[in-house]
């Protein structure tokens, strides 16, 4: 079985690890972290950012390698909670959730490992959050874990 967990290094990400590490020991996972490029562009023009064509391809790849950093850490993590995980690191096409949902078709995976909340901020708050239309998008079963002050209580 291949399971998809989707990791952003927020709590709730490394929660959902640590749950299903606990619960599926031994799987194969893919731990996909998606950047977001449209947003990177929105918060440059927002501060009135303006670059050159060849800043922007330097700034991209540092953030691709910056998220791909992220990546492996996530899996990092699912391996030591028991997973033989492996990491991948994909720009969003239209929207994190879309990605998340894409690479799970692509991949073919049983199962797809989310938190409830992620590091998208306010932004999640206007559009709704990714592990919600994850959920009601996907083809496939969707795990979804509490937040760790939630499942606490």
């Amino acid at each position: 079985m291949t399971i998809l967990m989707a990791y952003d290094g927020s709590d709730d990400a490394k929660a959902a690890i640590a749950f299903a590490g606990e619960l599926l020991k031994g799987e194969s996972a893919v731990v996909l972290t998606v950047w977001e490029r449209t947003a990177m562009a929105s918060a440059r023009a927002s501060v009135g950012l303006m670059m050159a064509v060849d800043q922007l391809g330097a700034e991209d790849s540092a953030i691709e390698a910056a998220m791909r950093e992220l990546a492996q850490q996530g899996a990092d993590l699912a391996r030591q909670a028991g997973l033989d995980a492996t990491p991948r690191c994909d720009p969003d096409s239209v929207a994190v959730w879309s990605t998340i949902v894409d690479v799970a078709d692509e991949i073919d995976a049983k199962l797809i490992v989310t938190g409830t909340r992620g590091l998208g901020g306010v932004r999640s708050l206007l559009l709704g959050s990714t592990s919600d239309r994850v959920l009601h998008h996907a083809r496939r079963p969707v795990l979804v874990v509490p937040a760790p002050d939630v499942a606490a209580t």
